[in-house]
């Protein structure tokens, strides 16, 4: 088969795996071969599950041909972040503390996509723990767009995968961007949804209060698809949003006119590069030829709520890690470490301040969207900078703080935040930009995303690496 299909969208193969002209069979050993073929550079998996994901496509391919169709993921083969529990499949976190967990049981996540048809060709690789550093004995994800390049964190097997087309769609979790950034710096669609709008059931925590999963993909529409999926009420998850989900597809063709498109130019032009800032603007600019209202407002200040981000992230994580730090801190990498480190030095006072500074960006943030129905900003500061750039102890640096500046805010709002290709660098490295909604109202960012990919075609580029 051809390789170019594993290119091709989970929209445009669901159509032909439901006409029955592409078999999921044939299409998940297409898969499998090219991972096979091009991992071993990438390092973008932990784990393939060769046997587990051609049954699954096997059993799909006679649910199909028998008339019971279960949806758009039906034999599509998509992986997930190897922080997501699987039953009787390793969930590492990327971590040596956790080489030899095997969960009894799947995160709901998995349980949905498996419900829903899809096939699971893996486990992906990550920054360990969900922060921003690797552990030493694993191999670091590689990004196609040039493979000195940092894939960005920590959902960076699943932007590689994605972007390399050794799947069709992921999923990752996203405490301060760590969603967005692979998903701008790998040249792919990533949506940080609502807090809550997707439960978390059986997803290791980086930070309990301020993790998000969400999906990662190449189109506007994918995303659409597999968030219809994902989202929804959960018993075993007491902070999943009992609201109803809408038909996220459905809304995708009602265009853009009438809605109030927001930017502020001030926030876009600290830290982000030239051309970055002008893939913002004229992303803004297409949506207002394609009849939205363009409007210039002002962000509420974000370094108090950024300031607010490492005291509430570090105290949630030390909770969490308290069986195992400190008495085995010196199986951690030198990132993470530091981080359960410079937690224990956060006070109750601290904590309570970081709380406060919370709650007051994110009802001014929520007074923002009484006058626009989408924010628009850079989804990281600029294209993707050189692996070395990133060194382990990165959190003390100013250029962590500047990653953190156009993403942790909507971690600390909850908001929903959709990340899209919007142009290329002078070096021909990919750029994304952020818009960001109202709670619960993925509706409308998938929408105005679909729109905006539907006037341009950024999001049908390619790494040719291979």
């Amino acid at each position: 088969m051809d390789q170019s299909l594993c290119y091709q969208s989970l929209t445009d193969v669901a159509l032909m795996l439901r006409q029955r002209t592409l078999s999921p069979v044939e299409l998940t050993q297409l898969e499998l071969d090219r991972i096979e073929h091009c991992d071993s550079t990438l390092n973008s998996f932990l784990t393939v599950l060769p046997e587990r994901a051609l049954a699954q496509a096997r059993r799909a391919e006679d649910e199909i041909a028998a008339g019971r169709y279960r949806g758009p993921l039906h034999g599509v083969p998509i992986a997930i972040k190897d922080l997501c529990d699987t039953a009787g499949i390793r969930t590492s976190c990327a971590s040596r503390i956790l080489w030899d967990n095997v969960p009894d049981s799947d995160a709901t996540v998995v349980e949905r996509l498996e419900a829903a048809g899809a096939v699971l060709l893996g486990k992906l690789n990550m920054t360990e723990f969900a922060f921003s550093g690797y552990h030493p004995s694993l191999p670091i994800p590689r990004n196609p767009w040039g493979l000195d390049r940092s894939a960005n964190g920590s959902s960076s097997g699943s932007g590689v995968a994605t972007a390399a087309g050794l799947c069709f769609a992921s999923l990752g979790t996203d405490t301060g961007g760590s969603i967005r950034g692979p998903s701008a710096w790998c040249g792919v669609v990533g949506l940080k949804p609502t807090f809550g709008r997707v439960s978390r059931h059986g997803i290791f925590p980086l930070g309990t209060s301020l993790d998000h999963v969400g999906p990662m993909t190449r189109t506007v529409a994918d995303v659409a698809a597999m968030l219809g999926v994902i989202a929804g009420a959960d018993p075993r998850d007491p902070t999943a949003s009992s609201a109803a989900v809408p038909d996220y597809v459905a809304a995708l063709d009602e265009g853009v006119a009438g809605l109030r498109i927001g930017i502020d130019e001030a926030y876009l032009a600290v830290g982000a590069t030239p051309d970055m800032a002008a893939a913002t603007i004229e992303l803004g600019l297409t949506l207002e030829r394609l009849g939205a209202k363009l409007s210039r407002v002002k962000i509420p200040d974000v370094d108090d709520a950024c300031r607010a981000w490492a005291p509430i992230c570090g105290s949630d994580a030390l909770a969490t890690h308290a069986n195992f730090f400190p008495a085995r801190a010196g199986d951690y990498g030198p990132s993470f470490r530091s981080f359960l480190q410079m937690a224990t030095k956060v006070s109750g006072a601290d904590y309570a301040k970081a709380h406060a500074a919370r709650l007051d960006f994110a009802g001014r943030l929520a007074t923002l969207f009484r006058d626009i129905d989408v924010f628009l900003c850079p989804g990281n500061f600029g294209p993707p900078l050189p692996t070395d750039a990133l060194p382990p102890d990165m959190l003390w640096s100013p250029d962590f703080w500047m990653f953190m500046r156009l993403t942790a805010p909507f971690n600390i709002s909850g908001s929903p935040t959709l990340s899209l290709p919007a142009g290329f660098s002078d070096n021909s490295l990919p750029l994304g930009v952020q818009l960001v909604g109202r709670h619960l109202d993925e509706a409308t960012l998938c929408r105005v995303g679909h729109a905006y990919q539907g006037a341009t075609d950024w999001h049908t580029r390619r790494p040719r690496w291979d």
